[in-house]
């Protein structure tokens, strides 16, 4: 049974996954809206995986005998100074989502609830790979550089990380 400390805790972490999934949809409509399908693929596709998160989380509360409460999820950024801002408060997003993930981990151990600190373990590994992934965006962005082609040479990566994940999945 969790304590009802922890399910406050975990229902802020089923919200914070719909509020990222919100956010990296609407980057994806700025992207697409601007020419950058692969970029606007890509983030479409993060944010359904972030819908997923969000569910295991909400399951995993209602089969402890707790209730997932859902609620109202702040407005997505809609306009970014470019794509390199886009990718940028991304990755400082996932970054902050480790942090609130570890916290829930450590006050799991904390309370000796060592299933959900169990449960929690997927997540931590999950959010080791979305920093990963994100700061090699960030790389590609560096490398590749925004002046001139550097956009087009970028979106066409990404698509085809986009078109990688896809397949994988399949």
């Amino acid at each position: 049974m969790l304590s009802t400390e922890m399910v406050k805790r975990l229902n802020r972490q089923i919200n914070l996954e719909a509020y990222s999934s919100s956010q990296y949809l609407q980057m994806s409509a700025w992207c697409r809206h601007r020419g950058l399908d692969g970029c606007g693929e890509f983030l479409e596709q993060h944010a359904a995986e972030e819908l997923t998160h969000m569910r295991r989380l909400f399951s995993y509360v209602n089969e402890t005998g707790a209730m997932a409460v859902l609620d109202k999820v702040d407005a997505p950024t809609a306009e970014f100074a470019s794509i390199e801002v886009v990718f940028k408060q991304t990755y400082d997003h996932e970054v902050m989502v480790t942090r609130r993930i570890n916290e829930l981990a450590e006050a799991a151990l904390a309370e000796k609830d060592f299933s959900t600190f169990n449960f929690l373990q997927w997540y931590v590994a999950e959010q080791h790979e979305e920093e990963r992934l994100f700061k090699s965006i960030l790389d590609r962005v560096a490398i590749i550089g925004m002046e001139g082609r550097g956009i087009f040479f970028l979106d066409r990566e990404i698509g085809k990380l986009a078109a990688q994940r896809a397949s994988a999945k399949a």
